[in-house]
């Protein structure tokens, strides 16, 4: 893209002011600004200028039911697990990883993939997941393939990071990574915000820019090569995550489902998780947000709460909804936020207040558009405890203590006593059937 062609789109978008330090700029400078100008979509601008004319909107979620969520036992759970370890045995499997966050809530400078999680060792998060997906390949003797989706914030340090690591033991054919989309922040009047003489401020277009840039960047296509029938979605901060668990492949292969959701008890009534919902014949995920108080106390059967289950982001996808849905628009989301901005010295103001618009898609707006949606309850002290924060609930020290204590209770199960710190590779032990067939002995005084 050159000068003119940038002038002709910013004008045709009515963003005309994205230029006016193009006199200012050396040719680095603005060689860099075309290419941000380039990768806007002038399509995605009028949808943003359009979301933002319309002002949040707060869907009315009162006629909302609680689904049927099923808790699989005995048969149903051996069924399942077989069903699931065939898609495995099949090489029908792949796996999705969300990670285009940072760690500077954690206090650390990285992407947040990378953030020291093991106990013992300082192992990253990447290390659990890959090598969980590394313990499948293994066990199945079919590849498990990971797509990481990353942002341009932190894709070469995610690659880096696996280069450095040897990829963990996977294959790197078998590592697919991808970068989501960037959108420009707007402020209150719908223009795009600058933060420097040539440089838009932009931010990452949420979880939910996932299909665009699967579809943009081939791995859809890739899929499809492989013989793909079901992605494993979780996102980077969890590492208790069971990563291509067979017993939910099964699940939602078994249920005909085209997304399948694990969803975990609530820990309080207003925990600030999403809540899916059912709508007349479809199902939409209701933010917490959008929950009177009422609706959140609601009492069920057995006095416990009527919408008791929230989604942690653990889902399955089967492909080729996934591929129909990548050619669709998503709704868009608006984060009202404190955005770095260009003041009239044309040095940068770091504002005190909110003063602009992020614009977000969320993966789960996809939920109403799937044929069949099933939904599989879990145990939160087994496969959730996310590192969100860098000290108190859902920190690295609360994470820690849980990941070491699903370790012990594996141990107890083995049959092998030792009250030490503890730390297992996913690749040696998946759950204590596998730690106990290691022939593993310790016992501690």
């Amino acid at each position: 893209m050159n000068h003119a062609e940038a002038q002709k789109m910013l004008h045709r978008c009515g963003q005309d002011h994205v230029l006016a330090c193009w006199d200012s700029l050396d040719k680095a400078g603005r060689k860099a600004l075309l290419g941000q100008i380039a990768s806007i979509e002038p399509e995605n601008v009028a949808r943003c200028a359009a979301a933002l004319a319309a002002g949040a909107q707060i869907p009315d979620s009162s006629k909302g039911k609680a689904p049927k969520v099923a808790e699989l036992k005995g048969a149903k759970l051996r069924a399942a697990i077989a069903a699931g370890e065939k898609e495995l045995d099949e090489g029908r499997v792949g796996v999705i990883l969300v990670a285009g966050g940072q760690g500077s809530r954690l206090g650390f400078d990285g992407p947040k993939g990378c953030y020291p999680i093991g106990p013992i060792t300082d192992a990253p998060l990447f290390y659990f997941h890959a090598r969980k997906v590394l313990a499948r390949t293994v066990r199945h003797g079919a590849p498990v393939p990971l797509y990481i989706m990353t942002s341009e914030a932190n894709n070469a340090d995610t690659v880096r990071c696996f280069e450095e690591h040897g990829y963990f033991g996977l294959d790197p054919d078998d590592v697919f990574f991808f970068v989501q989309g960037m959108w420009p922040g707007m402020d209150k009047d719908g223009k795009i915000i600058l933060d420097s003489p040539g440089h838009v401020f932009m931010s990452p277009d949420g979880h939910g820019g996932l299909l665009a840039a699967l579809k943009r960047s081939g791995a859809l296509a890739d899929m499809k090569k492989r013989g793909i029938r079901s992605l494993f979605f979780f996102q980077v901060d969890n590492p208790l995550v069971e990563v291509a668990d067979p017993a939910f492949i099964g699940y939602h292969v078994t249920e005909k489902s085209e997304y399948t959701l694990k969803l975990c008890e609530k820990r309080d009534p207003f925990e600030k998780v999403g809540v899916p919902m059912k709508f007349g014949g479809g199902y939409r995920m209701v933010e917490y947000t959008e929950m009177t108080p009422e609706q959140c106390r609601r009492k069920g059967a057995g006095g416990k709460l009527y919408f008791r289950y929230g989604s942690p982001a653990i889902h399955v996808f089967d492909r080729e909804f996934l591929e129909r849905e990548a050619d669709k628009d998503m709704p868009i989301h608006l984060a009202f936020k404190k955005i770095p901005f260009l003041g009239d010295d044309g040095r940068t103001v770091k504002p005190q207040e909110p003063n602009g618009y992020k614009f977000e898609k969320f993966i789960f707006d996809i939920l109403p558009n799937a044929k069949k949606a099933a939904f599989l309850a879990f145990e939160q002290s087994e496969e959730f405890s996310p590192v969100k924060n860098a000290e108190g609930a859902d920190s690295p020290a609360t994470c820690k203590a849980d990941m070491q204590a699903k370790w012990r209770r594996w141990m107890k199960a083995a049959g092998i006593g030792y009250a030490g710190p503890v730390e297992i590779d996913p690749a040696y032990a998946l759950d204590a059937e596998e730690l106990k067939a290691s022939g593993i002995c310790l016992n501690a005084e």
